[in-house]
């Protein structure tokens, strides 16, 4: 891995895209460039809306990032053995604008966000660290409903208060679904509470 020389307080402003969903549902994020691979976690879980209750990694070029009590996911998919994403800097991997790179979050359901650099600003007076999220779309996805096809599947019976599932999903659900909801203040909200 090529190092970089630091240069202090540069933001990266990411893209993060779920894949596997149409219409897409994404988040544009201003982060840190010296920001640990292990603390763009948080701000992933955070801006995109899940809960952190399944394992997780990063993957670029054929490499596997991992917190180090759980690097198994580099074994299973037989890239190189994985390395602590607590020892990683996201500028050392993406340090240009175009770069890209997938956080791949429950290997069960198998959501990939591809995380793509838009552009690479300059400091802001003050140095602020803090990760911003500047937009999005659409709601994420409910923990554990199957992916991407368990949710078309879920939108689709959601949509239909005729169908079989819908009293069944609804009571999964625990509340009524929007999946065009996305609320941009009360995801800053949350980013504040990190530290990073």
């Amino acid at each position: 891995m090529a190092t970089h020389p630091k240069q202090p307080d540069r933001r990266l402003q990411l893209l993060v895209t779920l894949g596997g969903t149409r219409p897409a549902i994404w988040r544009r994020v201003l982060v840190p460039a010296e920001i640990k691979l292990s603390n763009l976690h948080p701000v992933l879980q955070t801006s995109m809306g899940w809960e952190q209750s399944h394992l997780h990694c990063f993957r670029h070029a054929h490499q596997t990032y991992e917190p180090k009590a759980d690097r198994t996911l580099g074994d299973f998919l037989r890239l190189k053995r994985s390395q602590d994403e607590d020892k990683v800097r996201l500028v050392e991997l993406l340090p240009a604008e175009g770069d890209r790179l997938i956080y791949t979050y429950d290997f069960g359901d198998g959501w990939e966000h591809e995380v793509r650099v838009e552009k690479i600003l300059p400091a802001v007076p003050g140095g602020a660290r803090q990760a911003i999220c500047l937009a999005g779309e659409r709601a994420c996805p409910p923990e554990d409903c199957g992916g991407p096809p368990g949710f078309e599947h879920l939108l689709a019976v959601m949509a239909n208060r005729k169908h079989a599932e819908y009293r069944e999903m609804l009571e999964w659900l625990g509340e009524r679904f929007d999946p065009t909801a996305f609320d941009l203040a009360e995801v800053n909200a949350s980013l504040r509470e990190l530290k990073i």
